[in-house]
């Protein structure tokens, strides 16, 4: 059965980010429909997967990160113009019967993201 999760990490202060909101689109013929949102909780990941079974299916998504908001409220951004604000991440679901773990990691300048396990 396969599933979508996601976590993130703030890398500037070493921990998980607790409060990102994050909002799952499905794309398609240039199209985002929304999927879900959720709010990470104290370890940084969602509660549950965004998706499992057979809500996942093959084709590409895209993930959007509130990362300026969350930066804000940890008093590492003020209220001008951000670098970072939201971040999206596509990604594309080749085989709907597997694990997709797409985390990222955070700080106020930068971010990356990997296929994880």
């Amino acid at each position: 059965m396969g599933r979508l999760s996601t976590h993130v990490l703030d890398t500037a202060k070493g921990k998980p980010a607790k409060g990102v909101k994050i909002t799952l689109y499905r794309v398609a013929d240039g199209v985002h429909r929304k999927m879900t949102e959720v709010v990470t909780n104290a370890d940084g990941r969602t509660d549950g997967p965004l998706l499992e079974g057979t809500a996942l299916e093959v084709g590409v998504y895209e993930l959007v990160f509130g990362a300026g908001a969350y930066l804000r409220a940890s008093g590492q951004a003020g209220e001008g113009v951000l670098f970072l604000d939201e971040i999206p991440i596509r990604f594309g679901v080749p085989d709907a019967g597997q694990h997709y773990h797409v985390p990222l990691l955070i700080s106020p300048f930068s971010y990356s993201t990997y296929r994880g396990s």
